[in-house]
């Protein structure tokens, strides 16, 4: 079984690994299938994940799914509980904070933001100051289509909910509960998560029939390795601060800030196009200096700002 924290829930290994793993597969499928199965949420050649019909019946079925799921999880938990109450029934309250929905987490919440915004430090600096979005904050433009574009809402609202929910909350529980290694829970279940994001290739072939084959593909492997790092990331955090709402954040916080540039020079917004001065190359070389400066302080935080009494594990 895997090493609690003294202040954690104590549960007995009452399901094996096998079927902790089994439920993680099963739950990818319940999320995932229902999106392939029904007309109003499938990709269609004239019709794009991003068609606003398309996302409003999908956010309906995902929501359902993760419900079930997590119904199922929790009903686990709770008849697994070794802690009775006066009445001699399950203590629920270990199973809520299991799967990380109370205590909330406040301050652990904000510790992990911070900790991954030190990680995207520099996509930060290009962002409000290269690209001038801070201006656009300041008149509270980013909040705005979050409400009113729906594809927008999909990625940084009901996307890291719904999955989080899933892939830590209802699927991590399971696999502490099964014994399983701390490692194998961090490195291996979010294959699993990177696995449920492969079905994006066949509606990205769907929807772009002309793009090469060889390209779809390698858009998909990069999608999975991506996912799969993020998973590792989102699992050490939710065993560390035992907050469903942390990795929620932090999910949505990775959708808006994307992949980092890694390559090539930051072209500052209120420089004519194509300039190559001295300014560019200044901002530039501050750039990448925030890029490995970042992710020092990333590393060197990992574990001061992760660190919580609601630990799942002694991670």
């Amino acid at each position: 079984m895997a090493n609690p924290t003294p202040d954690a829930p104590v549960v007995k290994d009452v399901i094996t690994q096998t079927h902790a793993f089994g439920c993680l597969l099963a739950y990818c499928v319940v999320y995932v299938l229902p999106l392939h199965l029904s007309p109003a949420t499938r990709a269609t050649p004239g019709r794009s994940r991003d068609d606003p019909g398309a996302i409003r019946a999908r956010i309906k079925a995902v929501f359902l799914s993760t419900a079930v799921c997590s119904i199922i999880t929790l009903a686990i938990l709770t008849l697994s509980s070794p802690t009775l109450d006066a009445e001699g029934r399950s203590d629920h309250a270990s199973a809520w904070h299991t799967m990380g929905y109370w205590p909330l987490g406040l301050r652990e919440t904000a510790h992990s933001v911070f900790l991954t915004a030190l990680l995207f430090a520099a996509p930060l600096y290009e962002r409000l100051v290269i690209d001038g979005a801070w201006e656009d904050w300041l008149r509270l433009e980013p909040l705005s289509s979050v409400w009113n574009d729906m594809p927008t809402w999909r990625n940084l609202v009901v996307g890291p909910i719904t999955e989080e929910c899933l892939f830590r909350s209802a699927a991590v529980p399971l696999l502490l509960l099964a014994g399983n290694g701390l490692s194998s829970t961090v490195f291996l279940s979010p294959l699993v998560f990177g696995v449920a994001h492969v079905h994006h290739f066949y509606e990205f072939r769907v929807t772009h029939p002309g793009v090469p084959l060889v390209a779809a593909i390698a858009r998909s492997v990069l999608q999975f390795s991506y996912t799969y790092l993020f998973g590792i990331y989102a699992t050490f955090i939710f065993l560390r601060t035992g907050s469903l709402l942390a990795v929620i954040l932090v999910h949505s916080f990775c959708n808006v800030m994307g992949l980092p540039r890694v390559w090539g020079l930051v072209e500052p917004y209120w420089l004519p196009e194509g300039t190559n001065n001295g300014t560019v190359k200044a901002h530039t070389v501050l750039y990448y200096l925030l890029l490995f400066g970042g992710m020092f302080s990333w590393w060197r935080g990992l574990y001061a700002l992760t660190s919580s009494s609601m630990a799942l594990a002694d991670l």
